[in-house]
């Protein structure tokens, strides 16, 4: 009784029902066709399905937590509706088959979700971009200030990260199949023919893309698809994890760049006047949950010989670990992002620090005909003079200014240094 309560999988597998009647459904099709179910027997079988998939999708759904596994649960569930006739239902086939089949549709339809989760996530940053339009931000590199860019762009940025993962979940949808009809292995006696009218009838449009295995062997050995959406899964939530701590820096008061909507931050149970970044946070906490889940059955399958090993029942909650938490997070972080707010006042003062302009008074330079090295270096001494003599390099004399070179006037700074002339000399950027 402890290894069949050990071994049990309802408790997970469930989810995996309307696929799992979907498999039936196809199976008691192609027994009909080959007369092992006489038209009678397949009538009943197929309303009792149907009504099963019915109960499924209004969430009526409810299997005892007893049964040893999803697979179990339908054929006792289906015993109840029908009699006896159940029985026939596992006529020429094997779990095996069944959980390929009932895992690989769960992962397209979690695809799917993934994808429009991301289309909407895209629109998110979209409209964060359009609301600050026009507005400078500042652009960092190890984590050093750096240069002007429009914050518009940085929402873009992460807007085409999120894009690129959109594509890897697109390409994942068009090019993984769904199999039927392997047996626990080695195929089974019901022809191919059998099968592939069967998928015709349920499905007419073939909007499922479902096909008879070509390699049994492969097709209840194969994870690969699991762990390929476990992978773009970790890649979108390396991207979600670095615009979290993005965020969470941003809205430090040692920055304060950026006021989080008050929705998704909680306060201090001590320290009234505490805002914390709690959503963001958690999103990059869990990070190490995401990739942990795909190492898992990277590690479970590196070993494994042909064709099923229990093992591989691990698979599944894994998967649906990752798909249960990244959907959530999308949408939170889906509707928060609108809803930032710049902190204008503070930009605006971060951005009068004078070394961001270096590169443009540098260029300045270099359109006077210096070359870049040396109009680095000029650039770097005038830096180094502003700072030992405790002035701004727009205070710094015109006298002094020339000597660095001859076009260096405090004319050209004033108009050099400002947020709208550096975006502006960006010109290898379409906008």
């Amino acid at each position: 009784p402890d290894f069949e309560k050990f071994s049990r999988s309802i408790h997970y597998d469930a989810a995996l029902a309307e696929f799992d009647v979907l498999h039936s459904i196809l199976h008691v099709r192609a027994l009909h066709r080959v007369n092992l179910l006489s038209s009678d027997e397949s009538s009943a079988l197929l309303e009792a399905l149907h009504a099963l998939m019915q109960e499924i999708k209004s969430g009526r759904f409810d299997p005892d937590p007893e049964e040893e596994d999803i697979h179990s649960a339908v054929q006792n569930m289906l015993e109840e509706k029908v009699g006896k006739l159940a029985l026939k239902l596992h006529t020429l086939r094997s779990r095996n088959d069944q959980i390929a089949f009932d895992v690989k549709l769960y992962s397209l339809s979690a695809a799917l979700k993934i994808w429009e989760a991301l289309t909407t996530l895209v629109k998110a940053y979209a409209s964060l971009a359009k609301k600050y339009k026009n507005a400078p931000f500042i652009g960092y590199s190890h984590t050093q200030r750096a240069q002007i860019i429009p914050f518009a762009d940085h929402c873009r940025a992460y807007a085409m990260m999120f894009d690129r993962d959109r594509e890897r979940v697109e390409d994942y949808l068009n090019h993984i199949k769904v199999r039927i009809g392997a047996g626990a292995l080695a195929g089974s006696s019901i022809p191919y023919t059998a099968y592939t009218e069967a998928i015709r009838i349920q499905d007419p449009e073939d909007s499922l893309k479902i096909r008879v295995v070509e390699n049994s062997l492969d097709h209840v050995a194969d994870r690969d698809f699991v762990i390929e959406l476990l992978s773009a899964a970790s890649m979108i939530q390396m991207h979600l994890s670095r615009f979290a701590e993005d965020m969470i820096l941003y809205s430090t008061a040692e920055f304060d760049y950026i006021d989080l909507p008050e929705p998704f931050c909680t306060g201090s149970s001590l320290m009234p006047h505490k805002k914390n970044a709690d959503l963001m946070e958690l999103v990059r906490g869990k990070t190490g949950d995401i990739y942990g889940n795909l190492l898992a059955l990277l590690v479970t399958m590196k070993g494994l010989p042909l064709t099923y090993n229990r093992d591989m029942q691990l698979d599944k909650e894994p998967l649906f670990r990752t798909v249960d938490t990244l959907l959530e997070e999308l949408d939170e972080v889906s509707r928060m992002v609108p809803d930032i707010r710049l902190k204008k006042e503070v930009i605006a003062k971060a951005l009068s620090d004078e070394h961001l302009y270096g590169v443009e008074i540098a260029e300045f330079l270099v359109n006077q005909g210096v070359a870049f090295k040396n109009a680095h270096d000029i650039v770097g001494k005038m830096i180094k003079y502003s700072e030992s003599n405790n002035m701004n390099i727009k205070d710094i004399p015109g006298d002094i200014l020339t000597e660095f070179h001859p076009n260096l006037t405090s004319a050209a700074l004033k108009e050099i240094m400002t947020p709208e002339y550096a975006v502006k000399q960006k010109k290898s950027i379409k906008r």
